[in-house]
């Protein structure tokens, strides 16, 4: 795998740090957990709509 060791992840969190900047990295991280909140949330509507379908009864021919 590619992070195996800490030393890795390290180095990639500096690389993080310089390319984004410690000011903008607060912001990506909020509103990436917003667009993950908002993707859970459609996921569960969509298996409601899902189940709803599956209790309804249809017509065998």
């Amino acid at each position: 795998m590619f992070l195996r060791e800490p030393s890795h992840i390290l180095i990639l969190l500096l690389v993080v740090i310089v390319l984004f900047g410690a000011k903008r990295l607060p912001d990506s991280a909020r509103s990436l957990g917003r667009s993950l909140r908002i993707f859970k949330s459609e996921v569960k509507e969509l298996n409601k709509d899902e189940d709803k379908k599956g209790d309804t009864p249809t017509a065998e021919k």
